[in-house]
């Protein structure tokens, strides 16, 4: 599962309810995703305005995985600006603390940039990518970091034809099962079978907009791709905000959510059926 943006869903940070979708869901991992440069509501409570706050609540959710012995991605959530080259420095810091407090732990996958998008092209990711992964490698020299590609990360195409010159470096695709569809998933075969290492950090069960067009249909047909061909998924959202992509219903306890159906959305019931067949709970 990954969270909404953490700064506004603080109290999704929990390990009683990180419990809760590994043991009643089968989850193996989180992804804790911390917008860079975001408002939403009038708040302010993105990366950079409390970068002390918000990297101290991005380690607890890491010690909480690791604890509970579960993968975890630190997502630098960057939505807008779409260019992630307009915080390198910062995501140089930040992962720099990070890969050095967490060196050689096995739970910890490193996600630099979720969604370039609205301009920057595939070199412009590059150029972003290159100057912070060795960063992290001067840390951590075998973990898992997962990159963004443009287009909100549906051009994998882009980093097929130009990968990073890096090992145990992945890419990301992102979906909504309404707006990508059989385009999409051919894009995915086709990299898949040209080798190119793929893992889908981000999907919804609905529109790309997070908000209406729920399409169970399309989201098992999915589902069934990655399951054939052993590509792991994460879905948005762990949260309770009013939108389609949500899990939860609205006023859900973020910090100690129960097992069962009873506190989900029409999506947070799919997911989690779809989840425990394929971890045998079910």
């Amino acid at each position: 599962m990954s969270t909404h943006g953490l700064g506004w869903f603080p109290d999704a940070v929990s390990k009683n309810s990180f419990k809760v979708f590994r043991d009643d869901w089968g989850c193996n991992a989180m992804r804790l995703a911390m917008y860079i440069e975001e408002s939403w509501g009038g708040s302010e409570s993105l990366y950079l305005a409390q970068p002390d706050k918000n990297y101290k609540l991005v380690t607890e959710g890491v010690d909480a995985c690791i604890d509970l012995g579960m993968y975890v991605i630190v997502d630098w959530h960057i939505l807008n600006p779409g260019d992630p080259n307009n915080h390198t420095a910062e995501a140089k810091d930040f992962f720099d603390k990070l890969s050095k407090k967490y060196a050689n732990c096995p739970n910890i996958i490193y996600e630099i940039c979720n969604e370039p998008n609205s301009g920057p092209d595939w070199n412009r990711v590059k150029t972003y990518a290159n100057a912070v992964i060795p960063v992290i490698r001067a840390n951590d020299p075998d973990a898992i970091i997962v990159c963004g590609t443009p287009t909100w990360s549906q051009d994998i195409d882009r980093a097929l034809s130009s990968p990073l010159d890096y090992s145990n470096v992945v890419y990301a695709l992102h979906f909504y099962a309404n707006t990508h569809t059989d385009w999409l998933r051919d894009r995915l075969k086709n990299c898949y079978n040209s080798g190119l290492p793929v893992l889908v950090t981000e999907y919804g069960t609905c529109d790309a907009s997070g908000n209406g067009g729920f399409n169970t249909d399309q989201t098992k047909k999915w589902l069934d791709l990655m399951d054939r061909l052993n590509i792991g998924y994460f879905n948005w959202s762990f949260c309770n905000k009013g939108e389609t992509a949500s899990a939860f219903k609205g006023g859900t306890n973020l910090s100690n959510i129960s097992a069962g159906e009873s506190q989900l959305t029409e999506s947070g019931k799919l997911i989690r059926k779809l989840y425990r067949k394929r971890a045998g709970l079910s």
